[in-house]
């Protein structure tokens, strides 16, 4: 099963991705040569990981009844002071006190769930190649 999504560059340093009707817009920041107008691609890989743990835990609230709306996920990272690259990230789930405390190991049990993540767990392979376009 394969999926496509097309890339295309609409000027300057914005790169944006076309995906299942979808226009999702990037650039680079002022101090790498965008506008900073909208997120740089990694900031939309981080967002991903964030957003994904956050379905999980929205939908193990709603599951139980559980408001949601004082419910807020702060996701922070660490890199390496060597290669710069991300080496670790954490997510901290924010609960109101009247948070059920019989749900506090099950609701990071369910933002641990995320398909993003399960991802970095085993990476698929990448493959880059140059194809001459018909026409």
């Amino acid at each position: 099963m394969s999926n496509e999504m097309g890339i295309i560059f609409p000027g300057g340093k914005k790169v944006d991705a076309l995906y299942k009707g979808f226009k999702i817009e990037t650039d680079q920041s002022e101090r790498s040569g965008g506008e900073g107008v909208a997120p740089a691609p990694f900031d939309l890989f981080l967002a991903s990981i964030g957003t994904c743990a956050g379905i999980y835990v929205l939908s193990f609230c709603q599951e139980r009844n559980i408001p949601a709306d004082k419910i807020k996920l702060i996701l922070r990272t660490e890199r390496d002071r060597e290669t710069w690259m991300i080496a670790k990230i954490e997510i901290e789930i924010q609960i109101p006190p009247e948070f059920p405390e019989k749900y506090k190991e099950a609701i990071v049990k369910a933002a641990e769930l995320c398909t993003v993540t399960k991802h970095l767990y085993s990476p698929p392979a990448i493959e880059v190649k140059t194809k001459v376009k018909e026409g």
